[in-house]
């Protein structure tokens, strides 16, 4: 496997990874899948400032993981929040664990202070994950997502840097 910062080449293997979660659960609380031109513009947009990674086997992106703004206000800037995708058929091998690494530590380097990951409710796999990488439950919001006729809870897990 090969992390590596991401392009906007990679746009359209992002957007495959992505549009299933999109379209088929409430990981993502998007609600219609994005267009390889949306995705260039948000990863050609958020690499300015925060890192952006793809993870490679074999030449195939099977998972990217980033980090955005916490909130917009200035005080904030120091905080971030955390996203980790990986390709259907690439769980549990390892790949979000490698990327969750290296974004990690290239926050660390960039002067970053907190991360935080948000979490759709339930998700043991997200939750397990995240409690791996160091870190811990900060906060639980009943039902502030609905998708799919259904309400959602959100949690959220921080880990300082």
């Amino acid at each position: 496997m090969m992390i590596r910062n991401a392009t906007t080449g990679d746009a359209g293997a992002i957007c495959r990874i992505y549009n299933p979660y999109v379209l088929e659960t409430v990981v993502s609380f998007e609600e219609t899948a994005v267009s390889e031109t949306e995705m260039a513009g948000r990863v050609e947009d958020l690499s300015r400032t925060h890192p952006w990674l793809v993870a490679e086997i074999d030449a195939q992106v099977v998972g990217y993981s980033y980090a955005s703004p916490w909130r917009t206000r200035a005080a904030y800037r120091n905080s971030v929040e955390t996203t980790v995708y990986i390709a259907q058929g690439h769980a549990r091998q390892g790949i979000g664990r490698a990327l969750y690494g290296q974004l990690l530590g290239e926050l660390a380097q960039r002067g970053f202070h907190c991360a935080m990951g948000g979490i759709a409710l339930p998700n043991p796999g997200s939750v397990a994950l995240h409690e791996a990488m160091g870190f811990v439950e900060v906060a639980r919001f009943r039902e502030v997502g609905r998708k799919f006729d259904r309400w959602v809870d959100v949690g959220y897990w921080q880990r300082i840097l």
